[in-house]
């Protein structure tokens, strides 16, 4: 599946306002004040899985307030949600979907446009390609995966990214593009969705800084990963994704744009319909578990929610593709808006 530029500009003019940030913030701090109520919490039960479905329960009888919730749900309406989801103990609570998601049955609700949630979702397969050896060590230098003589403004700086630069955004790669702002038509990620090979385009870039000196948000890092675990695995995000992820988790309808070579967009490309994103939010969740196999090491999900990246932008922080509020203990797969796993 191919998104046309002018979804691609829609994008980029819908997900990057910065009252949407103050939407999802505002949601956090309501989520907040459910959990941490007078109303008692249930003991922690059985390990429960979904990966066939998942299971419903009131929330009430999973120690929340369906009246706290139910305003949640309310205010989802007036800050232009897609939907909204609401997992607790492995079982769902409140679930809600909006206009802006297609007046459809439930059950007929096809994957939905996740956007730059992609980007966490490629930072997940190149750990699962790291902890299954097939990537070495996420401190490779990303140049030794492509013929160096066909890449303009090679340098030492170029030469020294690594893997865990791409997923911490600190590429030094120059860039611009807006975050959490009405994106411009010439910004670096729309001239990349116009070029005819966007990898070739992003490792042409010149450096604008020594690798992991400075955050810079960077829509061709991820991208570039996409291309690297293609070439690792034979196979694109997508393929790879159904044997590793997606299928051990039991989701099956999902797509993925791809670039006009064949690669899997990396920044914003991939479809998914919410209670399957909820899978793998509770994934992470589980610290890596599912149905009993360690599909994340734990030390990764450390990382994402340990993060040393300061993105000085809003008190958030960043870590392997995911955005962080240390001092709220939360992390999130998040377009800056109010989309987030």
């Amino acid at each position: 599946m191919k998104v046309s530029e002018q979804e691609r500009r829609l994008h980029d003019a819908q997900d990057h306002k910065l009252g949407f940030l103050a939407a999802a913030l505002g949601a956090f701090a309501i989520a907040a004040a459910i959990c941490n109520g007078a109303m008692p919490t249930p003991a922690t039960p059985e390990s429960i899985w979904p990966t066939q479905e998942w299971r419903t329960s009131s929330p009430e009888e999973e120690g929340m307030d369906s009246k706290e919730l139910a305003k949640l749900v309310d205010w989802g309406a007036t800050h232009n949600f897609d939907s909204l989801l609401v997992q607790r103990h492995g079982k769902i609570v409140a679930e809600a979907y909006y206009v802006s998601y297609g007046a459809v049955s439930l059950g007929a609700r096809g994957p939905h446009h996740v956007y730059s949630v992609t980007k966490s979702i490629i930072g997940t397969l190149t750990e699962i390609a790291w902890k299954d050896s097939v990537l070495d060590s996420l401190n490779h230098r990303v140049l030794d995966f492509f013929d160096p003589r066909s890449i303009a403004n090679v340098d030492q700086k170029k030469e020294a990214i690594t893997v865990q630069n791409l997923l911490n955004m600190t590429s030094g790669i120059e860039w611009t593009e807006q975050v959490f702002s009405i994106i411009p038509a010439t910004a670096t990620d729309v001239q990349m969705a116009n070029s005819l090979d966007r990898v070739k385009f992003v490792l042409d870039r010149p450096m604008s800084s020594p690798p992991g000196d400075i955050f810079n948000y960077n829509s061709g890092n991820p991208h570039i990963l996409s291309a690297i675990l293609t070439k690792l695995t034979g196979m694109s995000a997508l393929e790879y994704a159904k044997t590793k992820l997606f299928g051990p988790l039991g989701i099956s309808d999902v797509s993925w744009s791809f670039d006009p070579q064949g690669i899997s967009i990396g920044g914003w490309g991939l479809y998914l319909k919410p209670r399957d994103m909820a899978k793998i939010g509770y994934l992470y969740l589980r610290n890596g578990v599912w149905e009993g196999k360690q599909l994340l090491p734990p030390e990764w999900v450390s990382k994402v929610s340990h993060p040393t990246v300061d993105t000085h932008l809003n008190g958030f922080w960043y870590s392997n593709f995911f955005w962080v509020l240390p001092d709220k203990h939360v992390y999130m797969a998040l377009v800056a808006t109010a989309r987030r796993l």
